[in-house]
């Protein structure tokens, strides 16, 4: 079974489902209209990149992170019937942690 990998400071990330369309009686009001940022989990990250002058930058994010993607910026990617997104790891916004 093929699966997906990420390469150099890559992630890719699985949207979570967040249902914010409404109904007002019968009528359906999707949510189309609204620029959000999209929340995910990080299914794959790469080991990091070659930073000239610096040396080897790992990646900060780990599979499992929940992390607040840009409205713009990763590209969505459709892989055996999921959909994904995916760009470089300096392009997330915020990692959501527990405040343990």
């Amino acid at each position: 079974m093929n699966k997906l990998e990420a390469l150099f400071d890559a992630v890719i990330v699985k949207p979570l489902e967040e249902d914010d369309e409404k109904m007002y009686g019968s009528i359906f009001i999707p949510d189309a209209g609204k620029d959000r940022n999209e929340k995910g989990t990080v299914i794959a990250a790469g080991p990091g990149v070659e930073v000239a002058g610096v040396g080897f930058v790992p990646t900060v994010v780990k599979v499992g992170d929940v992390v607040i993607l840009p409205t713009m910026g990763f590209s969505k990617l459709q892989f055996q019937g999921d959909e994904y997104y995916i760009g470089n790891e300096k392009q997330i916004l915020a990692k959501i942690t527990d405040n343990e």
